[in-house]
């Protein structure tokens, strides 16, 4: 239950915090004194989205909280599902709008997003407005009040994880059966690569391997050439380097009788003239080796050939990307080899989840038309009770051809206030007056099947007066036994079954107009419905009238 609300600078309020108790409480005050503002300040905190000219001109932010009791309603799967944290009593939900344009939402202090506010707020309160009258004419909101008077939360929610189930099966299948019909169509072509490529027996680091080849055999003479060339310089029987370094060598041993450092200047020439002659030896047999070959050139040039083709073919720079794209193809291959017995096992498993959606589906329908004659039955003496004595009303549910997210049954609201009318749809038929007494009905029941947030009802008593309004004020002091009920009314009847009465007010301070909510005392209260009864002028008759009506001696 809401138990407190304080609102700071927004719209024509200044500063406003005022408590709430469980049960029935009204709400009055002239047209224009601000209760929509109220509404407006509290749908912030529900997660709606927020206007900065809703900030009080001249304030840089607005500030909504309201604080709630919680130990009533199991919100604890919500809080992890949500990563919020748990508290089993109470939950503070704040908002804050700033001028710049940016909101912050708060639940107990820590920061969440607007749609977790939204989610926490749709269980804590129900706002129900003239425009919410216009969700009996949908048959989602219609299968909502059957489920909730049928008990159905569980079984709902087990059927429709089942749908969800079923739907990702059902798509899985028709995107399997779409890839099998492109594979299908391409897949000799893909076959035709497959063998080109398998037929090529690529090998990675090849393409640089001929390369290099290729470059060797198309310079053979030149590199052949330049080979003996060094051979020459180094071995030349007198002017060569490899001579050169042995005569170095005889000299510079003869000197060591006489010049102890040549020893180590012999040892460096030993060793230059070795690697020298070994040298000579090596070039002479590269040289040897090198020779140009018309078959091995003609050889490489077609391999590589063949290899720049399949390159060019496929877009692609690499041996290395050729070797994958055979790879890809050859597991796309398996793919279609392997389709059929992909789609049977697939098609088995969506006849396994649609056979379990369909025993949850009937399921559902049973407990569906199980509480459709007690719901007829309940909601016809209601409705009668509230003045409309020859009111029909019936529940008729029809089976879909393919199931939905709420089942497989359709159902329309049928109903008629008078005796020559025949049953239709409640949309087509139905005046304002009459939708806000049927909506009335439907809540009281909903309200004694299951545990409801809130409920806050926005002058849902348009377009009825009297003996009627009396009932109706009658039928939420009722159900506000088993919830907290807030109304927003303008009608006297109904104002004083109230357990507790607020007033909505004016006043002129300064430059400014602002909006004020107060609570009424007894007396406050008595003076309250008498205006709301006789207008700007109390009269005695009024005040008698309104002390007739609340109870007072």
């Amino acid at each position: 239950m809401l138990k407190s609300l304080y609102i700071k600078n927004y719209a024509l309020i200044d500063s406003l915090e005022i408590d709430f108790e469980q049960g029935f409480s009204v709400i009055t005050g002239e047209t224009g004194a601000g209760k929509s503002i109220i509404l407006g300040a509290l749908a912030l905190i529900l997660g709606q989205r927020a206007d900065t000219k809703a900030i009080k001109q001249g304030e840089n932010k607005c500030i909504i909280e309201g604080c709630f009791d919680v130990s009533a309603y199991d919100l604890k799967e919500f809080c992890e599902e949500k990563d919020i944290e748990f508290d089993a009593n109470s939950y503070i939900l704040r908002r804050e709008i700033l001028a710049g344009g940016k909101s912050r939402a708060f639940i107990n202090d820590s920061p969440v997003s607007l749609t977790d506010l939204k989610d926490l707020g749709s269980q804590l309160i129900d706002v129900h407005s003239q425009h919410q009258n216009l969700l009996l004419a949908d048959s989602r909101f219609q299968m909502q009040i059957v489920d909730a008077l049928a008990g159905n939360k569980a079984l709902l929610k087990e059927y429709q994880k089942a749908f969800h189930q079923y739907k990702q099966a059902q798509k899985a299948l028709s995107e399997l059966r779409d890839s099998i019909k492109r594979s299908k169509e391409e897949e000799d072509y893909l076959r035709f690569q497959y063998e080109a490529l398998k037929e090529a027996v690529l090998s990675e680091g090849e393409q640089e391997e001929l390369e290099g080849k290729l470059e060797l055999l198309n310079h053979a003479e030149e590199i052949k050439s330049s080979l003996f060339k060094i051979h020459t310089l180094l071995s030349e029987d007198e002017r060569g380097i490899v001579s050169a370094l042995k005569e170095s060598l005889n000299t510079t041993s003869s000197l060591s009788r006489v010049f102890p450092k040549s020893e180590e200047i012999a040892q460096r020439i030993d060793t230059a003239y070795i690697d020298m002659k070994d040298l000579s030896s090596e070039v002479e047999k590269l040289a040897n080796d090198v020779e140009f070959n018309p078959e091995i050139l003609a050889s490489v040039e077609a391999r590589l050939d063949l290899i720049y083709s399949l390159q060019k073919k496929h877009h692609v720079s690499t041996v290395g990307d050729l070797l994958q794209l055979f790879d890809d193809i050859a597991l796309k291959i398996e793919k279609i080899d392997s389709s059929d017995q992909q789609l049977e096992s697939l098609e088995k498993e969506l006849k396994q989840k649609e056979d379990h959606l369909s025993v949850l589906a009937k399921q559902l329908t049973g407990s569906r038309l199980a509480v459709i004659p007690q719901i007829e039955k309940e909601l016809v003496e209601k409705v009668a009770y509230l003045g409309m004595p020859n009111v029909r009303f019936q529940c008729k549910m029809n089976a879909l051809d393919a199931p939905t997210v709420y089942g497989a049954d359709e159902l329309v609201f049928l109903f008629s206030a008078n005796k020559n009318v025949p049953l239709q749809p409640v949309a087509n038929i139905a005046s304002g007056g009459e939708i806000s007494r049927l909506m009335l009905c439907l809540k009281s029941m909903i309200a004694g099947a299951t545990a409801l947030p809130t409920i806050i009802f926005d002058e849902i008593d348009t377009g009825v007066s009297g003996e009627v309004a009396d009932k109706m004020g009658q039928i939420m002091s009722d159900f506000g036994q088993k919830m907290q009920v807030i109304a927003i009314t303008h009608l006297p009847q109904i104002a004083a079954k109230g357990k507790v009465h607020y007033k909505v007010y004016k006043s002129d301070e300064d430059n400014s107009t602002v909006t004020h909510l107060i609570r009424l005392s007894d007396e406050e209260r008595l003076d309250e419905i008498a205006r709301m009864l006789s207008g700007a002028v109390v009269t005695d008759a009024a005040i008698q009238n309104a002390k007739s009506m609340l109870g007072f001696s």
